[in-house]
């Protein structure tokens, strides 16, 4: 009989070990941003923690807000977002935090508005592979003190059902309005992924993406913004992580 070992069996002390970690560093929660501006968005997210380090595999970090361990990974697609949900919940990670950008799909979503998932349907080709059916939920207390905290700085959120598709270029506009009708608020590349893996291990998790594309209008991210969205924009996007790094303070002490 074969004693081969696939990765999905591999064990938390074996990743522990092979991150050179110990029970004790394991980060409490992990973010993971899907962008293609990878070090655009390593430079500017890390610059909040202390203490960062790029662990064993390459473009993983962790390091400290307010005395909490927190991963972050520019993970772009719902295979690499698989991978990191995966290790640092299976390790310990008590809260699995998505952000990113959004194509919008419904009337009345303007760039810079917030998206709220509470459910996410599952068209990423991987959120299946742990446990996750035609629809994944966002946890729902994490996802209203995300709401709260986005109302205080008087961002538009927007909460509902949410779309993740395998491709940002294999959409075109007949699959666009078949999403609109359906009633699906947005679309990304990860979410459901994130949700799915997470609630495989039994760790909470939610989506916070900011409206970039307006997809019912034809725009996508190659379309320039008026400043005033390109401003609405920037700003949502430091927003999510910096909301993310709220919601990691309130995870209680283990």
């Amino acid at each position: 009989m074969s004693t081969a070992k696939s990765i999905m069996e591999i064990s938390k002390a074996e990743w522990l070990a092979a991150l050179q970690l110990t029970e004790a560093e394991a980060p409490e929660a992990v973010i993971v941003e899907g962008s293609w501006w990878r070090q655009q968005r390593n430079d500017w997210r890390l610059s909040y923690l202390t203490g960062v380090e790029e662990l064993r595999f390459p473009d993983i970090f962790a390091g400290e807000w307010r005395g909490k361990r927190v991963a972050y990974c520019c993970a772009y697609g719902a295979p690499r977002a698989a991978e990191i949900i995966h290790l640092f919940s299976l390790i310990g990670a008590r809260l699995a935090i998505q952000i990113g950008t959004c194509g919008g799909l419904q009337p009345g979503l303007n760039p810079g508005d917030i998206i709220l998932p509470t459910v996410a349907i599952a068209r990423d080709g991987v959120a299946h592979l742990y446990g996750g059916q035609e629809e994944v939920n966002s946890d729902a207390l994490w996802s209203e003190n995300a709401r709260n905290a986005m109302l205080e700085r008087r961002i538009d959120v927007h909460q509902g059902i949410h779309l993740t598709w395998s491709s940002i270029f294999a959409q075109d506009r007949r699959l666009i309005e078949t999403w609109r009708q359906a009633g699906y608020l947005s679309v990304d590349m990860e979410t459901a992924t994130t949700l799915a893996t997470a609630s495989y291990f039994g760790v909470p998790a939610l989506s916070m993406l900011a409206v970039w594309d307006d997809l019912i209008q034809g725009k996508s991210f190659l379309d320039p913004l008026a400043q005033d969205e390109q401003n609405a924009l920037d700003a949502s996007n430091q927003a999510v992580y910096e909301v993310a790094l709220q919601l990691v303070e309130m995870i209680n002490t283990k």
